[in-house]
């Protein structure tokens, strides 16, 4: 595990900004990232967010954001060391109140109503495709290195789940295609006294900005279809593009949206266990969540 630099990423940041000490206060910590309010001697605040890699190329991400005319907190400096971005931001300080879906769909129809950003990655049909395909290459570097042993069920769902992709996956450059946010979730819309502020731009990308819609409700509880319906049409409502009611491979729009974003999530789960997190230990807690996703798919892509 990379040792985290935090306190050094902290202090090349202040001698950037021509401060000289700051008090820390965690606000959310966790194995590849923090966010922690830092006061000054001023009493002044900010934002020290810090992230190892593949989240550390946020800074770009933000300011890109910014600069196109979505609302997101400013980035004040960033600095990279062994692998891990430090980012000082403004404070938008405490939220009025907790976002709803009328706040998601507002800011969704702004996020997507940007124009693209070469410096973004792209996840076109071509790639939404080899998702499954992708993701069997994990379970195989995971099975060589002697773990995920019992999870024939996962590599047949995979495999039934790539034979389908190519025609499931049409539609995928149907508007709205463009900014994607991917950690699109209440928790990451700042409500403040100045407005609302996008949060989160770590895994942003160019793709389909159904994407982003079927993550809003999370993926805790079972994906619903009847619900995200209700959302996208909200969306159209709110000045999003009819486009995304519109059938996509032989599916309805909430189908689509939501059996491709499992499709997603599972990929990068398997990628975590092996590359990002590559923790023995945490295989039982990654399994049972990649089974209960692909369950999903199945269903929701219909195979």
């Amino acid at each position: 595990m990379t040792t985290n630099p935090s306190a050094e990423l902290l202090g090349s940041l202040l001698t950037a900004t021509g401060k000289t000490t700051a008090v820390r206060e965690e606000v959310r910590v966790w194995s590849m990232s923090g966010v922690e309010r830092v006061t000054f001697p001023d009493y002044s605040t900010a934002i020290f967010k810090y992230a190892r890699k593949p989240f550390d190329s946020e800074d770009q991400a933000l300011r890109l954001a910014r600069t196109l005319g979505v609302p997101a907190p400013q980035v004040h400096t960033s600095a990279v060391l062994d692998g891990w971005l430090g980012m000082l931001m403004e404070d938008l300080g405490p939220s009025v109140r907790e976002a709803d879906d009328l706040d998601g769909v507002a800011a969704a129809v702004v996020l997507h109503g940007t124009r693209t950003a070469p410096p973004l990655p792209v996840l076109d049909q071509g790639r939404l495709r080899a998702l499954p395909a992708s993701a069997l290459e994990h379970l195989e570097r995971l099975r060589k290195a002697d773990r995920w042993q019992d999870t024939d069920d996962v590599e047949d769902a995979l495999d039934r789940i790539a034979q389908a992709a190519e025609a499931r996956s049409d539609g995928a450059t149907l508007e709205p295609f463009g900014w994607v946010h991917s950690e699109f979730h209440p928790t990451s819309l700042h409500l403040g006294k100045r407005g609302w502020r996008l949060l989160d731009f770590a895994r942003a990308f160019t793709g389909p900005g159904l994407l982003d819609l079927a993550s809003w409700h999370g993926t805790i509880d079972p994906p619903s279809p009847l619900h995200l319906r209700v959302f996208l049409e909200q969306y159209v409502t709110a000045g999003g593009t009819r486009d995304a009611l519109a059938p996509r491979g032989g599916l309805t729009a909430e189908n689509w949206a939501l059996g491709w974003h499992r499709m997603w999530a599972v990929e990068w789960f398997m990628e975590q266990s092996i590359r990002w997190i590559n923790d023995p230990a945490s295989d039982p807690t990654y399994i049972k969540t990649v089974r209960r996703h692909l369950t999903d798919v199945l269903h929701l892509l219909e195979i």
